[in-house]
């Protein structure tokens, strides 16, 4: 998979880290699980975004970029900000939509827009967080959410997205679930992880 390829030869960044230098993740509690179907309670957090029309592959390389230099320096006060996981993508045209209704998770067309988030770390404030340079880069507090998770392994292709999402979808069916807004993917690897030891999960904010 060439995700993230050209944006770690041009940072030397690794998402992959030693058990004593693990990279922090958003905190949240967990609900329900039922295999790789789960529900968590996510705490509030910073989020930075940027949005980027394309391809999904395309689009979420160009964010990727965009987010990078934001962390690493392309800030006032040119402050390096440590590298979170996951990193998320959704769709930007598919807000306020419930599920039932989205267009299929498949769809890549070259005018769809796309919204790539960054986690900042779970300790920092909105007030604290170091302002973007770039004006296509913008910095909000998510609140706390309920999100209802399928996790899968292998390559973040897009039939594996769509099936894991069809999945997420029919879980939620059978508890009877509301989703609120479009389905999100969230990528935890680099790409040389193997296939088999990938985290990747499609995800979706719920009712609680």
């Amino acid at each position: 998979m060439r995700l993230f390829a050209i944006v770690f030869s041009l940072f030397g960044l690794t998402i992959m880290a030693s058990p004593a230098q693990a990279v922090e993740e958003p905190r949240w509690s967990l609900v329900y699980e039922d295999g790789p179907f789960q529900i968590r309670d996510y705490a509030p957090i910073v989020v930075a975004e940027t949005r980027v029309s394309g391809d999904r592959a395309g689009a979420i390389n160009e964010g990727f970029r965009k987010l990078a230099r934001y962390i690493f320096g392309a800030n006032e006060p040119n402050r390096n900000i440590a590298m979170t996981a996951p990193v998320a993508q959704r769709q930007a045209n598919l807000s306020g939509q419930r599920i039932a209704m989205t267009a299929p998770v498949a769809q890549t067309g070259s005018g769809q827009d796309w919204i790539v988030s960054f986690y900042m770390p779970p300790s920092m404030r909105l007030e604290d967080a170091p302002r973007p340079l770039d004006q296509d880069v913008s910095l909000h507090q998510s609140p706390a959410r309920r999100i209802a998770i399928v996790r899968f392994s292998g390559f973040a292709s897009q039939d594996n997205l769509e099936r894991h999402a069809q999945r997420l979808r029919q879980n939620l069916a059978a508890r009877g679930q509301t989703a609120l807004g479009p389905i999100s993917y969230n990528f935890y690897d680099p790409p040389w992880t193997l296939p088999w030891t990938r985290r990747n999960e499609v995800m979706v904010e719920i009712q609680s």
